[in-house]
């Protein structure tokens, strides 16, 4: 090899190098891919990738500090989301719980189509010593480190053994992050030896290489079956998917609606599809959606989805399409979710597939009484919404849903909603008015406790001019509230609103209608039975919040949260809103579910609540039904 054409470095200041030569381009716009990496290190990463990104220095790689591994990932994947997946970060740890710190976060990028680079360290190739520091031993193989855990919520995973196997494994990874169809969590293990192992690389390896995002376009075939499917329809309804936000594709679904008049419900990812005031937007579908749009699910002849993996909370655990000669049309542009509910196949980019829709239906137009239908049903909704964040009473403690409501009359429609778990996503769904396409962040695919704070670091990176707003319950926030000292340490000014009530409000609720009558459920002391049913716990989570360096604005009453929201709009700190919630149901509160959701019930018990339960659960249940 011609020694002008190489350049020796070690296989961590390699991939650090490689990293920030790699783009996306889509549309004509070219996007850094690897934007940042995140790090915590310890011995299995500080004297490899530590090492290269501090030599690299800040303008090649952008080192971000966290303080939980987990956490680290979350707040990737809210940047990546934000990013429309056209750019991505990478997270570095060391090899043991830093490592495995990671599953959790790898799953929820995996789970949401979310694409994330993960650099864990790993024990030595070499085997100098064995076993190391933090090593698991498996006796019946020599080549299992606790990274192996990173597999099946990888959409790919390789162990570096060699630095020559560097060159083909980074190109796999970033073939895979920039792959629309494929991406999610990325693993490369580096054995921790060979981090800082020297190599002679070509030069070929470090130039800039642009990875085209592509938007195929939809069969002929497949088109035209499709357009003649919906055509025949007489209740057609479209479901907005997570897709739709990927893709960029708002304009073209609205340009859909408008001209045939189609009505759009959306799941929680792909809320937003539509403004809210737009005539054809019906808001949520399934178990947590509006009565207007699981009517017409119900009742509808043709489901159109776009971009949706059909979860059991959208399909109503898959009793919510009763028509019996129902039909569906899937737009995806995976063919694993396109071919979900013997669907005619439309396997395409979302924008692209739409704007070929659109096309082919010229002229086409849903009859005018289903039209007017649906929006007399929306028109009904809306009402129950303003009813929900209403208050009668402005010096009262509020209900979840007139803090909703406080902060509905706040925001503008560059603000940024972030939540993932708890009873909040629910309410939501059924209540929040989004009014751009990026407003309404839920993380719903793993609904998982603590992403919020994390998330909203990633989504404000990203969009460094939009207000973000973390919506945490006091369980989500004990889970994971350590990346307020990244917030403050970086300046990155996100607002938390964070609502006590005391527990598990959601789980509490599901456990109530299930029979096990909320156990375990409530954050309060042993009564003298032994149940959490005593006083509650003098936790004081906002004193908690202030000790990590946030602003904290308390409020008593729905007045005070108002002005309380306001203030922490307009502060250049990051700042964290605290309410207690009123739970009575002489407040106001969010409608109930109106489709099922199937948890099951305890087959035999001798408690009622949970007799009359399993009743309840077998009646839904007989409604089930496979589309084929």
């Amino acid at each position: 090899m011609n020694a002008s054409a190489v350049r020796r470095l070690t296989v961590a200041q390699a991939l650090v190098e490689f990293l920030a030569h790699q783009y996306t381009e889509r549309d004509g716009r070219r996007h850094r891919l690897i934007n940042a990496t995140w790090g915590i290190f310890g011995h299995g990463n500080v004297a490899g990738i530590g090492q290269a990104l501090l030599e690299s220095g800040p303008d090649a790689m952008p080192y971000l500090q966290g303080r939980n591994e987990q956490a680290m990932v979350h707040a990737a994947v809210g940047f990546a989301r934000q990013s429309n997946r056209l750019s991505a970060q990478a997270v570095t740890t060391s090899i043991g719980p830093g490592a495995t710190n990671l599953v959790t976060g790898a799953a929820l990028a995996t789970v949401n189509r979310l694409p994330v680079l993960l650099l864990p360290g790993d024990i030595f190739a070499t085997r100098p010593a064995d076993p190391v520091l933090q090593q698991l031993e498996v006796p019946s193989a020599g080549d299992v480190s606790v990274n192996d855990c990173l597999r099946p919520v990888s959409r790919y995973f390789d162990r570096v053994m060699r630095p020559e196997a560097l060159i083909p494994a980074a190109l796999a990874a970033m073939r895979v992050l920039t792959d629309p169809a494929e991406t999610g969590a990325v693993t490369l293990a580096l054995p921790q030896d060979v981090q800082a192992e020297a190599f002679d690389w070509p030069e070929e390896f470090f130039a800039d290489r642009v990875w085209q995002v592509r938007r195929p376009a939809a069969d002929p075939t497949e088109l035209a079956v499709a357009a003649r499917t919906i055509r025949s329809a007489r209740r057609p309804l479209i479901i907005a998917g997570g897709g739709v936000h990927h893709s960029e594709a708002e304009d073209a679904l609205r340009a859909l609606a408008d001209a045939t008049g189609i009505p759009v419900a959306s799941t929680q990812a792909g809320k937003g599809s539509l403004r809210h005031d737009h005539p054809a937007d019906i808001g949520g579908i399934g178990h947590t959606g509006t009565a207007v749009a699981d009517d017409l699910a119900r009742d509808a002849d043709l489901v159109i989805g776009v971009g949706t993996r059909y979860s059991d909370f959208t399909t109503a655990s898959a009793t919510l399409f009763a028509d019996p000669a129902v039909r569906f049309v899937n737009l995806n542009i995976t063919p694993f979710d396109a071919h979900k509910l013997s669907a005619t196949t439309l396997v395409a980019d979302a924008r692209a597939g739409l704007e070929a829709l659109v096309r082919e239906l010229s002229g086409h137009r849903v009859d005018e009484t289903y039209e007017t239908g649906y929006r007399v049903g929306k028109a009904a909704w809306e009402r129950r919404v303003d009813a929900a964040f209403a208050a009668d009473d402005e010096t009262a403690r509020p209900s979840q849903s007139q803090v909703l409501g406080a902060l509905d009359a706040v925001v503008g429609d560059e603000d940024v909603v972030v939540n993932a778990a708890g009873s909040l996503p629910g309410d939501l769904h059924k209540l929040w008015r989004a009014r751009s396409p990026r407003q309404y962040h839920l993380e719903y695919g793993y609904s998982c406790m603590g992403y919020e704070i994390p998330g909203a670091i990633g989504v404000r990176l990203a969009a460094p001019d939009r207000p973000v707003w973390a919506l945490v319950g006091d369980g989500t926030y004990l889970m994971m509230p350590t990346e307020i000292v990244t917030a403050v340490q970086e300046g990155i000014n996100i607002n938390v609103v964070l609502l006590q009530n005391h527990g598990y409000a959601s789980i509490g609720a599901l456990s109530e209608g299930i029979g096990a009558e909320r156990f375990g459920t409530a954050y309060r002391f042993r009564a003298a039975d032994g149940s959490y049913t005593g006083d509650p716990l003098p936790v004081d989570l906002a004193a908690n919040a202030a000790s990590l360096g946030m602003d904290v604005l308390r409020a008593a009453s729905v007045r005070e949260l108002r002005e309380a929201l306001a203030a922490a709009r307009a502060s250049d700190r990051p700042t964290c809103v605290y309410v207690e919630t009123e739970t009575a149901d002489t407040v106001s509160g969010p409608p109930g579910a109106q489709a099922w959701w199937d948890v099951p019930v305890a087959e035999t018990a001798t408690r009622p609540a949970a007799v009359k339960a399993r009743e309840d659960y077998d009646r839904q249940a007989a409604a089930r039904r496979r589309h084929l």
